[in-house]
């Protein structure tokens, strides 16, 4: 697939390079105010939020660490399966650190939940969430992040890192995707 046929694939652009680079640093200001003085563990979920993770870490006023951790519960379909995999294998002793987690978009609440609970039990000062992305209206749990990038409705999206079936993450802006991309 060209770069041109994914571009032809997009129904409407919701945040452009120039919104979301703005929004990053509003967030990381904010992060930078609420954990003066203390280091940060920034774990990004794989891997959807990695270029969000690389923009907001630029951004941040603060020592910060990175770790990274992988999250399923999309495979290759537009709908959360329900079952959210986990692996934080790879991933250091979190006790007694303040840690960020880093997320693409926030959909029914699952994974973060599950990964939230799983941090938990390893007894960090403390745990918060960072999401690009919060659709609220899809939410399944009770789970609101602590910071939101953007707010939007329930429509499919890809660019600046998220992905229809590994497709469309090096777009650099946020986009709907037009149904004949994944209905085919």
């Amino acid at each position: 697939m060209a770069f041109a046929d994914m571009t032809d694939d997009i129904a409407e652009v919701l945040f452009d390079e120039d919104a979301i680079a703005r929004r990053v640093e509003e967030l990381a200001a904010t992060i930078t105010a609420d954990y003066a003085g203390s280091e940060v563990l920034l774990l990004a979920t794989l891997k959807g939020a990695v270029i969000f993770l690389a923009d907001l870490m630029r951004a941040l006023q603060l020592p910060v660490c990175v770790d990274f951790v992988g999250a399923t519960s999309y495979g290759g379909s537009t709908e959360s399966s329900g079952s959210v995999r986990l692996d934080l294998d790879s991933c250091g002793d979190m006790s007694g650190r303040h840690v960020l987690i880093v997320e693409d978009i926030v959909d029914t609440g699952r994974t973060l939940t599950k990964l939230v609970d799983a941090i938990q039990g390893q007894a960090p000062a403390s745990v918060r969430t960072c999401c690009l992305l919060d659709k609220p209206s899809r939410r399944v749990t009770d789970f609101r992040p602590d910071y939101v990038g953007f707010e939007i409705a329930d429509r499919f999206v890809v660019g600046y890192g998220l992905d229809f079936s590994q497709r469309y993450r090096n777009l650099p802006y946020i986009a709907v995707l037009k149904p004949r991309a994944y209905e085919s």
